[in-house]
């Protein structure tokens, strides 16, 4: 399927890559946002099938597709980049007549596929932290990226989620309110951290708590009412296996 993507990008005059970026020279032709929440430990099962699903979201990349993988803090707004660049394209995205496919395999190798495969054994997984700002990632990558010189107008942007979704600050805990809506509301968790997400598209990774004190669909009813109200499209939520 790629190798079909690639086929047609470059056919269509838009396999030049900028050298520094490794994207078109146009702009990159999609955005795909991962973030990964690190405020809690994650058991080895529940790893292993985020894993898994991480190397599924970048497969789905297409040539000329630029993706950046946050990792989340305690901090509201504090996201740590651990990767960022457009997918070059491989040897078989390029016409051996006009490209070189050795050359651009080899910088797909480098720039895209070595570090990207490598990245999931780096994820951090320590201790709970104090906080677990899950809006505020959310609207921080918004801004940084989806509102960003890199967004061109009608690009698809993709946001994928790794996380417990309980969102847990001073000035809003799901610990604490539980999951009313109107809580949430009359919280300042919606002035401080909504932002419009028109044109994103959201899936979660949900990872499973063993105490969380509410049900699975209940939360993901919260979730998905909260993408829609912020103009988001709720694409879907995935369950990791494993209890945490």
């Amino acid at each position: 399927m790629l190798a079909g993507f690639g086929w047609m990008w470059t056919r269509s005059g838009n396999g030049h890559i900028d050298a520094n970026t490794n994207c078109p020279l146009d702009g990159p032709s999609s955005l795909t946002a991962v973030l990964i929440d690190a405020t809690d430990p994650i058991s080895a099962t529940t790893m292993a099938d985020l894993k898994n699903e991480f190397r599924k979201t970048i497969g789905q990349v297409e040539p000329g597709g630029y993706v950046r993988i946050y990792t989340l803090s305690s901090a509201p707004g504090e996201l740590t980049v651990m990767f960022d660049g457009c997918n070059p394209g491989d040897g078989s995205t390029v016409d051996s007549w006009t490209n070189n496919p050795a050359r651009r395999q080899k910088k797909w190798e480098n720039a895209f596929g070595d570090p990207l495969n490598k990245l999931p054994d780096e994820i951090p997984n320590a201790a709970s932290a104090s906080q677990s700002p899950i809006m505020a990632g959310i609207q921080k990558i918004k801004l940084s990226l989806f509102d960003s010189s890199l967004a061109k107008q009608g690009s698809p942007k993709r946001l994928v989620v790794a996380s417990d979704m309980i969102e847990h600050t001073t000035i809003y805990s799901q610990y604490r309110s539980g999951l009313d809506y109107q809580k949430y509301l009359n919280s300042a968790a919606d002035r401080t951290y909504g932002t419009s997400l028109d044109g994103v598209g959201i899936t979660i990774l949900y990872i499973d708590r063993a105490k969380k004190p509410f049900q699975t669909l209940d939360h993901a009813e919260f979730w998905t009412h909260w993408v829609q109200n912020h103009h988001g499209e709720f694409e879907k939520l995935v369950g990791l296996d494993g209890l945490n």
